[in-house]
């Protein structure tokens, strides 16, 4: 089975690490670059956070070099380029999601963990061996990938907000859109809460113009990616995949438990611990404390996700790009993204007059709830969409949108991933692929 070439754009904070320790884990995948951005933190600590992962997977495999088989994209004989992306978005301000990842992304890693900061050496050469590090703009270096490989053979993994993308696409003039295999996205929140506001979902809230330029141009203009390219996982698929904490501490680092909440300071030595666990557990235990003030002891495992649909998923040059594995499911969804609210950027609108795809309180309860337990999400009752339908008194008959406005043709819309084969069949492969468990 031939591997599926891959370029991630990412924002390394907790989740994208994660992420990018899948993706180094898999067979499938052949990561051809990996480009930094914004996001998370700011776009040089999500570099030296792509470095220190490298760092770390070097002790692990020194102080055991079996485990490089487990690596498969740690050290190919092509080494992986790393490039800078977006440090703003295309418009307005810039946000960063420091209050969950810590300054660093990582919860403040190096100073409550001095021993995984990166030397001088580290972040200043410009030799790796691993990495080919560029000075070239990613948007350059991606669309050169995209140039030399067979077309659409590449898959795109969107990670973070969608400013470099949209850069991408711009500056294609067409060929990106024409030459790509898949884009993957983790965006969103369609008939959940958001995690940012009460309304939006991080990376369409840190920049909705990307989104906007990409999934909702006006009715006249057409999408620059094809939209059979494209899967959207936003949050309402995304989080109720979790890691749970006392099963990261049973299976993975039972010091992980005996951590002070207080100051997070280990209470074993690093030396007891493998480098990869002394790592993990080093930035999850700031993430535990942060989740664990939301009331769940567990950590979401919404960019793993997306790793893990283009392990399952490779591009297809088929008749039907959409057709998924089994155990994958999309519908397609219609929506519109909110750019310039006070209390509403990155919401993504939908007209519920007249949208099956939209979930609306009352509606399929008993299957909606099934499909949660299902997925081992934790709710409080019913989680259910807050916004009801209802009937809107208007000016005059010309000043209301007809239902069929904003919803498009048969066929049209943003593929939008409703069912995957489950969050314990994603916590067993993270488990396996990056800590050994079960192996």
């Amino acid at each position: 089975m031939s591997r599926i070439p891959v370029i991630i754009d990412t924002d390394p904070g907790v989740d994208d690490t994660l992420a990018l320790l899948l993706a180094l884990a898999s067979p499938e995948l052949d990561i051809l670059a990996i480009i930094v951005s914004y996001g998370n933190t700011d776009a040089d600590a999500s570099y030296l956070n792509v470095l220190r992962i490298y760092e770390t997977l070097s002790r692990q495999i020194a102080q055991d070099p079996e485990q490089q088989r487990h690596w498969p994209n740690f050290a190919p004989l092509r080494k992986t380029i790393l490039a800078r992306g977006a440090d703003h978005p295309l418009e307005g301000d810039l946000h960063s999601a420091q209050y969950f990842h810590g300054r660093d992304g990582l919860g403040d890693i190096t100073k409550r963990f001095p021993s995984l900061k990166l030397s001088k050496e580290d972040v200043s050469s410009s030799e790796h061996p691993q990495l080919h590090l560029t000075d070239r703009p990613g948007t350059d270096v991606a669309l050169d990938l995209i140039r030399s490989h067979a077309s659409q053979t590449i898959t795109y993994l969107a990670l973070g907000p969608l400013t470099t993308l949209a850069q991408i696409v711009k500056k294609s003039e067409g060929l990106f859109g024409e030459r790509i295999g898949k884009v993957i996205c983790m965006g969103g929140a369609l008939d959940v809460p958001g995690n940012t506001s009460p309304v939006a979902e991080f990376n369409f809230f840190a920049d909705p113009y990307a989104v906007h330029n990409l999934l909702t141009p006006p009715p006249s203009v057409p999408t620059p990616i094809p939209l059979e390219k494209f899967i959207l996982l936003p949050l309402d698929i995304t989080t109720p995949h979790e890691l749970p904490f006392p099963y990261y501490i049973q299976q993975i680092d039972p010091s992980f438990g005996g951590q002070s909440q207080s100051n997070n300071v280990q209470s074993t030595d690093e030396g007891s611990q493998s480098p990869l666990v002394y790592f993990t557990s080093a930035f999850l235990s700031r993430t535990r404390q942060v989740m664990l003030k939301f009331g769940k002891d567990a950590m979401e495992l919404h960019d793993i996700a997306v790793v893990w649909c283009a392990i399952e998923n490779p591009p297809s040059v088929s008749s039907k790009p959409l057709q998924l594995r089994k155990g994958w499911e999309v519908v397609r969804r219609h929506f519109q993204i909110e750019r310039h609210g006070e209390l509403t950027r990155g919401m993504l609108v939908i007209d519920r007059r007249n949208d099956d795809g939209a979930y609306s309180p009352g509606a399929n309860r008993a299957h909606v709830q099934a499909e949660l337990e299902r997925l081992h999400a934790h709710t409080d009752g019913y989680l259910e969409s807050a916004a009801v339908p209802a009937q809107v008194e208007v000016e005059s008959e010309a000043q209301a949108d007809p239902p069929s406005a904003h919803v498009g043709e048969v066929g049209t819309g943003v593929p939008v991933v409703t069912k995957t084969p489950g969050s314990d069949v994603l916590l067993k492969l993270l488990a396996e692929r990056i800590w050994g468990v079960g192996r």
